[in-house]
C-alpha cells in the first residue's frame, strides 16, 4: 500500500516545452531516466511565489554553481 503523504522526487532533466494555458503552466521534457515527464501547476500560484526577488536569487545561485564547474 502506498503512503499518500510520501514525497515523490523527480528531476525534469531536459525541458523541451513550456506552455501556459487555461490558468496552468506546463513544463515538458524528460526525467533523469530519459522517460517523458510533464509537470503542471497553477500559474496564479507561480506568479505569487516567483517574484523578481526570487528570480534574482535563482540567477545568483546559478552563477555560483557555474563558477564551480
Amino acid at each position: 500500500m502506498e503512503d499518500k503523504n510520501e514525497m515523490i522526487f523527480k528531476r525534469l532533466n531536459d525541458i523541451n516545452t513550456f506552455q501556459c494555458a487555461e490558468g496552468d503552466i506546463f513544463l515538458r521534457g524528460t526525467d533523469e531516466y530519459g522517460n517523458c515527464l510533464q509537470l503542471s501547476f497553477c500559474a496564479y500560484d507561480f506568479i505569487q511565489w516567483i517574484s523578481h526577488e526570487e528570480l534574482n536569487y535563482i540567477k545568483e545561485q546559478l552563477v555560483k554553481h557555474i563558477k564551480t564547474i
